[in-house]
């Protein structure tokens, strides 16, 4: 039951936390509720497909096959991240002065709600797959569906109250400062994201000129403890990155930094002459 519920525990945190930096950077943007809970069904539905075909996806490409499931879904939410954070950027004034209440609105450049449900379907279907296949393979050791199902119930209820206090945490923050909070937060999520999803592609042999450990933190900090589960979902933290996450990681903050000074620039022209 105990190993059930940590495995649990640990997946539902990422998606309640993933979810809640999302949601609190996207606060004040009106008639988003039913493209959340639509991408929440689709989320679900997707996992329970996974759970349905969880022997196969574990031996697809020569036992690989979940390995890539991962890589792929982090690449594109970080992609529907990544797009989520130059809106925001670009939008940054307006959303402001809806949160204050002045009646201000964004209809005239209204974000396309589809890419919250595709995030939290992602999120969902990743973290769902993942417990799928856990607790397929704990029950195939021997575990007894009643441990199963106590450990489920206990992981995620833990997982969601923990979620919940960092969600309601951000949403305390000051209008001034949190939509500037939570663009770099989600800025670290898509540079985690897409160096953990080159490092599935790197342990199914994709990389390999590039999986050489730059270092081991794991003295100081392991990834498989809370600490380092939750930093491991808020930037990416990983006690023993090969060359390729480095390069993916340091490469993704690069561009969405460059992105959004030139987004920047393009909200506060510089007057002819100055």
């Amino acid at each position: 039951m105990l190993s059930a519920a940590i495995i649990i525990f640990r997946e539902v945190f990422e998606i309640v936390l993933i979810l809640g930096i999302v949601l609190t950077a996207t606060r004040g943007l009106p008639g988003r509720g039913k493209w959340i809970a639509s991408g929440f069904l689709a989320g679900i539905g997707g996992s329970a497909l996974v759970a349905m075909l969880t022997d196969r996806i574990s031996q697809a490409a020569e036992g690989l096959g979940q390995e890539l499931l991962n890589a792929g879904i982090l690449f594109v939410a970080a992609s529907f991240i990544g797009w989520t954070v130059l809106w925001i950027k670009k939008h940054a004034r307006e959303m402001k002065a809806h949160i204050l209440h002045t009646g201000a609105k964004i209809a005239a450049n209204e974000m396309p709600f589809y890419s919250l449900s595709i995030i939290i379907a992602l999120a969902i279907l990743r973290e769902g797959s993942e417990i799928a296949l856990f607790t397929y393979g704990m029950y195939a050791t021997g575990q007894t569906l009643l441990n199963l199902a106590a450990g489920a119930l206990l992981g995620t209820a833990g997982g969601i109250v923990i979620g919940l206090l960092i969600y309601f945490g951000l949403v305390q923050l000051s209008v001034k400062h949190f939509l500037r909070v939570t663009s770099w937060l989600l800025v670290l999520l898509v540079a985690g994201m897409m160096s953990q999803g080159v490092g599935y592609l790197t342990a199914a042999g994709y990389a390999d000129s590039l999986a050489t450990v730059m270092w081991d933190s794991s003295y100081i900090l392991s990834d498989s403890g809370f600490l380092g589960q939750s930093l491991k979902v808020l930037i990416g933290y990983t006690s023993q990155p090969t060359e390729a996450q480095v390069i993916m990681y340091i490469l993704s903050i690069s561009v969405l930094c460059i992105s959004m000074r030139i987004i920047d620039r393009q909200n506060h022209p510089h007057p002819a002459g100055a």
